[in-house]
């Protein structure tokens, strides 16, 4: 019985020295160890063994049981230290290779013209002011002297949500709500998102605007003028040449159009300008009567102006780009210009 043991022993050892992962280190301690394992099995039997060398018999299996414990906890350990140095080998960073550098961001162009409109208007005393792009019917239209049955209220025009909720068509609601809150004399100006349902080389249905309100005591189209030419002047140089053209808003009256010589062919006519050599930036006009009343302004004591403008489009045209859709679809090549 006891060279039983001995054999079982020399197997065990050489069966572990063959076992390579913890799967097969793990079969050798099920195959002699385990609950019907070989040695517990020799253990069993313990009662065939002569009574003189039970004892014997007896301490020889706990030590190869303890023996085979500690061979197969150091095989284990061996196994997982060999596993994760191959895995440090083959994720190994070398840390004498220089850096990779991370380009530094840009500030998006549309971004850009905002900054700077809002810089140029900051030297005229206006403010910036924001407002919700989810608005009630009555602040994108009505107060704006928008009635009910006026064609800017076609669905092809707007994004109704309700029917007396849209997403803003101009950031005008926002002037509207600041009158309603303060009395004049106000200066503001309101950037941000609007929203119609155009879509085309020149046109997205998410587009950015930013309007400017002036209202005190004595203002006059000599005033609004005056602002639009200093504005325009700054923005695209000063020899800028520029023209109002009468114009109709329902929230202004009298209105006009600003247009400024083509910046792309100097006035000469081009693909840019339909060969007009103008091209149309924005629009203006004093603010309708109709307007102070929704807002308890008295038209009598008060007047003032409005005007409002693309950004994309004074960045098209600032930058030469062609095509409106490369402002929204984040290609780094054409990013990385500005």
């Amino acid at each position: 019985m006891i060279s039983d043991i001995l054999q079982l022993e020399k197997s065990a050892l050489g069966e572990l020295a063959e076992a390579k992962t913890q799967e097969s280190i793990l079969a050798v301690r099920t195959k002699y160890l385990g609950r019907k394992g070989l040695l517990t099995g020799l253990l069993r039997n313990i009662a065939q063994v002569p009574a003189d060398e039970k004892p014997l018999f007896g301490k020889r299996c706990n030590e190869v049981k303890e023996l085979l414990e500690e061979k197969i906890e150091e095989a284990l350990k061996l196994q997982a230290q060999g596993k994760k140095e191959a895995i440090l080998a083959k994720e190994k960073i070398d840390v004498t290779l220089p850096g990779r550098s991370i380009p530094p961001g840009r500030v998006h162009p549309v971004i850009q013209i905002r900054r700077e409109i809002c810089e140029i208007f900051a030297t005229f005393g206006f403010s910036v002011v924001e407002g919700p792009e989810v608005e009630l019917d009555y602040y994108n239209f009505e107060a704006l002297n928008i009635p009910k049955d006026h064609p800017a209220r076609d669905m092809q025009d707007t994004f109704y949500i309700e029917d007396n909720m849209v997403l803003r068509t101009h950031t005008s609601p926002v002037q509207v709500r600041i009158m309603e809150k303060v009395r004049p004399p106000v200066r503001i100006l309101s950037p941000g998102r609007v929203y119609r349902p155009d879509s085309d080389v020149s046109h997205t249905p998410m587009f950015h605007q930013i309007e400017g309100l002036l209202v005190d005591r004595g203002i006059s189209f000599a005033d609004l003028k005056g602002i639009l030419t200093a504005f325009l002047k700054k923005v695209f140089g000063s020899d800028t040449i520029l023209r109002f053209r009468p114009s109709f808003f329902p929230f202004t009256e009298p209105s006009a159009e600003v247009d400024i010589r083509c910046v792309m062919c100097r006035g000469k006519g081009c693909r840019v300008c339909g060969q007009s050599g103008w091209l149309e930036i924005l629009g203006s006009g004093m603010v309708d009567p109709a307007v102070f009343k929704n807002v308890g302004y008295d038209a009598e004591i008060y007047s003032g102006f409005a005007f409002g403008l693309g950004l994309e489009r004074i960045a098209m045209l600032k930058y030469g780009i062609s095509d409106i859709r490369l402002l929204f679809e984040n290609d780094i090549r054409f990013l990385k210009q500005f």
